[in-house]
């Protein structure tokens, strides 16, 4: 019997079709592959003391996010080898379909640019507050603060390293495991995105040996929030991943969320004017920062549009997220 192409074992994975057989990877096994895979991502943090943070060293040191980064770049690297190792044991793929079950390849430029859409389309509001209320759509078309932003090494994780490494752990590897376990779609979108959550648990430690006095109620409700937010955006990536195939636009799309940081839920919008360097906004950091802006209260009719904006951006996303997550790149069907 000719053996069956890894699309077409995919294709076959995910259609509403009962399929006898067996799957490459039992759903105990995947599940502690998933673990292994989170700690070799996260432990290296804490395995040597130019990665470690202390009550003196604080995990936003340049010294920590380079050693960081390259510890989290040899994880990625390993791991997506032994994913190639897994499929190439099994005999049913060849190389090509293999880079695709990563998402590396077709690239898919229709795919990120509907994904970037959507996103942007669910942010409206606070890219309206952003852009619009701070006056700050000017300093977007010429580009200012995008290399001063890039330059910093805070910069740099948050837009860069951060996205990239966390998108090939969580998406391209950990949801390949799953794929290889016959796992259905809406499973894998609910499941996948637990380890993404888990993942950043650490930061309660981190936050605790760098802010001492806070009382560890806040620092667990902060943590709790993180796990919150962080999954719920799992989710989100997740189903975006299956339903394009394309690494690189869930990584773009986890980046802008990083650069739009939490939607405003209440309080007015304000006139915003910096005056210092650009701010460091991102999903993962949920403290106030020191910076940053001056400015006063704007007319209630600001406040009322963002709202407005906000919901119907919701109801956008809504309608949209169907039609623009549509692809002959997608991994499975739902």
């Amino acid at each position: 019997m000719a053996p069956i192409s890894f699309a077409g074992h995919l294709k076959q994975l995910y259609t509403k079709r009962v399929d006898a057989s067996p799957p490459m990877l039992s759903t105990h096994t995947t599940a502690v592959l998933s673990v292994f895979v989170t700690l070799a991502y996260v432990l290296p943090f804490y395995l040597s003391k130019t990665t470690r943070p202390s009550p003196t060293l604080s995990r936003d040191a340049p010294s920590v996010i380079r050693s960081r980064v390259r510890a989290v770049t040899m994880a990625c690297a390993a791991s997506t080898v032994f994913i190639l190792i897994i499929v190439a044991l099994t005999g049913e793929a060849s190389l090509p379909e293999a880079i695709k079950l990563l998402g590396w390849w077709p690239f898919g430029i229709l795919e990120i640019v509907q994904c970037l859409l959507l996103t942007a389309i669910l942010f409206t509001g606070p890219l309206f507050e952003r852009g619009v209320a701070e006056n700050g759509w000017k300093s977007w078309i010429r580009g200012e603060g995008v290399s001063e932003i890039l330059q910093s090494w805070i910069g740099f994780r948050n837009f860069v390293a951060g996205p990239i490494t966390e998108e090939i752990i969580f998406r391209s590897v950990i949801i390949s495991l799953h794929l290889l376990a016959k796992m259905s779609a809406g499973r894998i979108v609910f499941v996948s995105p637990l380890y993404f959550g888990i993942a950043h648990v650490h930061h309660f430690y981190e936050f605790r040996l760098t802010h001492p006095d806070t009382p560890v109620a806040a620092a667990l409700l902060r943590s709790i929030f993180q796990f919150g937010y962080t999954t719920v955006f799992g989710w989100f990536a997740a189903f975006l991943y299956l339903r394009t195939g394309s690494l690189p636009a869930v990584i773009l799309v986890h980046t802008f969320c990083n650069w739009c940081g939490l939607p405003r839920l209440w309080g007015r919008v304000e006139a915003s004017v910096p005056i210092g360097p650009p701010q460091m906004r991102s999903k993962e950091d949920t403290d106030i920062s020191p910076l940053q802006v001056a400015g006063g209260w704007l007319a209630i009719s600001w406040t009322v549009a963002y709202y407005v904006l906000l919901v119907a951006g919701a109801v956008g996303f809504y309608y949209l997220l169907w039609p623009l997550t549509e692809s002959r790149l997608a991994l499975a069907s739902f």
